[in-house]
């Protein structure tokens, strides 16, 4: 047994320095030193130290057996396997790792300075990919892709915030007007005239909540620490509102107060939305949301217990509607089991960045795999039915500087919480889906 492993497990503090202050070698002092900072765990990263053990974990062998296995000419496994394991199309994530290494150089690979490769940007960008898809911890992916756990946290790190400055503006957008016509015209095709999607929150675990803030993230009906996501998805399930980071003791009331939902639509800054419904005009859009929400001229809510065949059939017809947030919240979690199981991360920074990326690739994945797609020829009619003939599409793309008076402000904000405009358009489309349901009983 050594004279550095003896003094290092066995030797009190003041028997080393006593020992250190009389030995001439400093080399063995130096070597002492380390022993010791190791031992108490002072450091946590040390860096490039001079003397630190090397773990060889073969990196370039990991690169090439990656390469093989997924993105050569002929792989070992196909289009099917890649999808599964990566929750997307092969072009798809070369796209995102594309998109990544050029915005951020620390996904490029480099020498070390030993001269040795260091990690491939497919390593780094499949580490982060697999603990986003399959919400494992960090350590899980070394066997395979043979990467660091250090290394792989700040991969992750790194990616999700390189997701959210390359694609975000792109992908988690507020609608503009060719996309609310697209919404108008699907909300139509299911009955509801003038619905731009429908709206829920969903609750994210925080297993490493601190201590002091459990009471503020926790609630009656969730007793586990949980963060907020506050959604707004189509019948494709593309989510064209989310806002995340709120304590899981509020409930979606307080969520919505805070959201910035009607924001535009406040300011005057949003496209307008003008449809007709049994006779009656209005100027907003509405997204179907269940029994919690307020009764807001911008929401339609179910009947609670429907009486005669009109409010059965509007019931049945908004329930099944409202279902597609529900049905995005389980594909989200269904791509990305990180925001399915509890939360690890200690920081709420990074868990917001987290859900923000995980959401951008998530309509991302349904674009490139949409089967449903309205003909550009349907669009141009349903454009012409929302807005005034002598208005050119184009000019529905209100500028984001528009800056509204107070008064305008007040009067927008009034008619978005207006009740009587809600029961009004509630009762309308009661009777709008039974003339379509007479209709179609008809013939």
């Amino acid at each position: 047994m050594s004279m550095d492993y003896q003094l290092s497990n066995s030797s009190s503090d003041e028997e080393f320095w006593d020992l250190a202050n009389s030995s001439s070698d400093e080399e063995l002092l130096n070597s002492q030193i380390r022993a010791l900072q190791e031992e108490k765990g002072r450091r946590r990263r040390r860096g490039s130290i001079t003397g630190r053990l090397y773990k060889d974990r073969e990196r370039l062998q990991g690169h090439q057996r990656l390469f093989k296995d997924y993105f050569s000419e002929n792989p070992i496994h196909g289009e099917d396997i890649f999808r599964r394991r990566f929750r997307m199309h092969r072009a798809l994530f070369l796209r995102i790792v594309d998109g990544v290494t050029d915005h951020d150089s620390y996904f490029v690979q480099k020498r070390d300075g030993a001269s040795r490769l260091g990690l491939s940007s497919l390593q780094k960008c499949t580490a982060a990919m697999r603990m986003l898809a399959y919400g494992v911890g960090a350590d899980v992916v070394d066997d395979y892709i043979r990467i660091g756990e250090s290394t792989a946290i700040e991969a992750l790190r790194r990616f999700v915030q390189a997701v959210i400055d390359v694609f975000g503006a792109q992908y988690l957008r507020r609608p503009t007007a060719e996309d609310i016509c697209i919404l108008l015209s699907i909300g139509e095709s299911r009955g509801f005239r003038g619905m731009l999607g429908s709206i829920d929150c969903m609750h994210w675990k925080w297993k490493n909540c601190p201590v002091a803030w459990k009471g503020m993230f926790s609630r009656g009906d969730h007793c586990e620490p949980s963060l907020i996501l506050e959604a707004v998805a189509a019948k494709d399930l593309w989510i064209w509102h989310s806002f995340f980071g709120l304590p899981g003791s509020h409930n979606d009331i307080n969520v919505l107060e805070h959201s910035p939902l009607f924001a535009d639509l406040r300011e005057g800054r949003a496209p307008p939305v003008n449809f007709r419904v049994n006779d009656h005009d209005y100027k907003m859009g509405y997204y179907l949301a269940d029994g919690i929400y307020p009764s807001w001229s911008t929401f339609v809510k179910t009947i609670p217990c429907p009486q005669g065949e009109k409010a059965k059939n509007f019931a049945k017809a908004q329930e099944g509607c409202r279902k597609d947030v529900e049905r995005a919240f389980g594909v989200l979690q269904a791509h990305f089991a990180i925001v399915k199981g509890p939360a690890r991360f200690w920081d709420r920074e990074t868990l917001q960045k987290i859900m923000k990326a995980c959401v951008i690739m998530h309509n991302m994945i349904i674009e490139d795999e949409r089967a449903e797609r309205i003909a550009a020829n349907d669009h141009e009619i349903l454009a012409r039915q929302y807005v005034e003939p002598d208005e050119q599409f184009e000019d529905l793309l209100v500028s984001r500087n528009h800056t509204i008076d107070f008064e305008e402000f007040i009067s927008n904000h009034l008619a978005i919480r207006d009740r009587g405009t809600h029961s009004m358009l509630q009762a309308d489309l009661v009777e709008h889906l039974w003339q379509l349901h007479v209709a179609r009983t008809n013939t």
